[in-house]
């Protein structure tokens, strides 16, 4: 599942490398709002003529694209870095598949990684109720807490928080890379 995911975001990496630099913010509005032009996106990588592209540029996932996408500052992601830091890694595997294979493998280690920060927690499932536990009337007082051993806990917590290491990039907002212009890609 991961793979398949790595290789389709190679590909949308592929097909929007330089986009950002085709963005506009405009502030004329009380809300900013960001426009793409198409035109110069499309003249600038030679592909003014390619009908898919012009069609995925035309659809309404590619206005959320953009829209999520658009601001120069909010949480970066691994599309963003590919896009931004490995354009030229891309093109260079296109004739070696080996290694093309092992980078696909690289991101989909990375995306299990993001979705599974902790993969020493396992999850407890509850047991269902037995049959007929609803007619029985048995209500436990809540138990007292001891504010001593909470705030032990908590410390242990903490500390051990502390010194491991951060399994996942958190969601800091950032500057988005705005990687080359377009005009370095032109699709064969």
């Amino acid at each position: 599942d991961k793979e398949v995911r790595a290789i389709f975001l190679r590909l949308f990496a592929q097909l929007f490398q330089g986009y950002r630099s085709c963005l506009q913010l405009i502030r004329i509005h009380a809300e900013p709002v960001i426009h793409f032009h198409k035109a110069a996106f499309l003249g600038q990588r030679g592909l003014i003529e390619n009908d898919f592209l012009t069609k995925v540029l035309n659809g309404m996932a590619f206005a959320g694209f953009v829209s999520e996408r658009g601001p120069p500052f909010r949480a970066c992601d691994l599309f963003d870095e590919l896009v931004a830091f490995e354009v030229e890694r891309i093109k260079a595997e296109e004739g070696n598949p080996p290694k093309m294979i092992k980078h696909v493998r690289e991101l989909a280690e990375q995306l299990f990684k993001n979705e599974n920060p902790n993969p020493h927690i396992a999850f407890q499932k509850v047991p269902r109720p037995t049959e007929g536990s609803h007619l029985r009337v048995h209500i436990l007082p809540f138990p007292r807490i001891n504010e001593c051993r909470v705030q032990e806990l908590l410390q242990k917590g903490l500390a051990r928080s502390q010194g491991a290491p951060a399994a996942t990039r958190g969601d800091k907002k950032c500057v988005v890379p705005a990687g080359p212009p377009v005009g370095m890609f032109t699709c064969s």
